[in-house]
């Protein structure tokens, strides 16, 4: 039984509340000839300046046994080595095309509201007001519904009710069936998952492994708090005292993103991702479905395409690569990234 609702503004704010950080304006589906050169902010040899880092106890040492690579030097076109790097949120899941309605209803539930039950159809109308409710209850009632909407739209992320996005395990490659992270592996490219900056990283570090199982798993890296922590940016930003020989753009980055702790979250995981990958940042290709894993990316000099899901459809993005609607087919494919190109 669905509620008795008539228009309303303040149900309406319900419904978009997680998504005022996001722009919204209608866009066309952008499909590139060729990616611009991949390019960086920070050209010179990593080794350069591990070198010169200030004397720490345990000394710095990164992810990769072999970082930087034999072949990382100044050239930010080295077409040498390609490693993509893929945020949870919008790029593997789709989260919120199914989560939010189900943890609105799970949040009415919770408050006693049994009556309550929002189908797909009123979910995407104009949601209004109870009229089983007096209107001086509003402020509490919202207050209230958010809070326990937020519970169980976390526990909905990492529950087995929440699917991955077609492709993401299996999509039509002619002339056989694959998927975007088999592809990825049967091509010797590595999959780096980023989890440090999504909600619950712990959490759905381990669901990742129940939804692609053990075997997939193994042949992907997945970079949460504990890995961006002992990587080497990760220990850099933790230390204080940079020297005055330190990579003077890599000190400010670290200092700057020290100020703000989700876009310190954000660069530091990137960093971690590219370093586990053994590759330098700008041979990496951030598969994004955020704003801020977008903002992130520009600021490392990280190429990044969007994955735009249910959350970004009409989002604008104006420094990715390109704006994608999924895995396979026309859209990403490893191929189309080795070649930096769109069809």
């Amino acid at each position: 039984m669905e509620f008795a609702l008539c228009p309303n503004p303040m149900l309406t704010a319900l419904r978009f509340s997680t998504t005022a950080r996001t722009q919204f304006c209608s866009v066309t589906r952008n499909h590139l000839s060729f990616f611009p050169p991949f390019s960086s902010n920070f050209p010179e040899k990593i080794s350069n300046f591990l070198g010169k880092c200030p004397h720490t106890n345990p000394p710095l040492t990164p992810l990769c046994s072999n970082y930087p690579p034999d072949y990382l030097g100044d050239d930010e076109t080295s077409s040498q080595g390609l490693g993509v790097l893929l945020e949870f949120e919008g790029v593997l899941v789709d989260a919120y095309r199914l989560g939010n309605r189900q943890a609105f209803n799970t949040a009415f539930r919770k408050l006693g509201l049994d009556c309550a039950s929002w189908s797909e159809p009123v979910y995407l109308d104009l949601i209004g007001w109870a009229t089983s409710l007096p209107t001086s209850e509003k402020s509490s009632f919202v207050k209230r519904v958010l809070q326990e909407k937020e519970t169980a739209f976390n526990e909905f992320l990492v529950s087995k009710d929440l699917p991955l996005r077609p492709g993401v395990e299996e999509y039509v490659l002619i002339p056989i069936r694959s998927g975007f992270i088999d592809d990825a592996n049967n091509g010797g490219v590595p999959v780096v998952i980023l989890t440090a900056y999504s909600r619950n990283a712990d959490k759905i570090a381990r669901s990742i492994t129940e939804k692609l199982g053990h075997e997939r798993v193994s042949k992907v890296k997945i970079i949460g708090n504990e890995e961006v922590e002992q990587s080497m940016y990760g220990q850099l930003v933790r230390n204080k005292e940079f020297s005055s020989g330190l990579n003077e753009e890599l000190a400010k980055q670290a200092n700057e993103a020290g100020k703000l702790f989700l876009h310190r979250k954000i660069i530091a995981a990137l960093r971690a991702g590219a370093e586990s990958a053994c590759l330098p940042v700008y041979n990496c290709v951030l598969v994004a479905g955020s704003q801020s894993g977008v903002a992130g990316a520009e600021r490392v000099g990280m190429p990044c395409v969007v994955l735009r899901s249910s959350l970004t459809s009409r989002a604008q993005f104006p420094s990715a690569k390109a704006k994608l609607d999924g895995f396979g087919g026309a859209d990403l494919t490893i191929s189309k990234l080795r070649q930096k190109r769109w069809s």
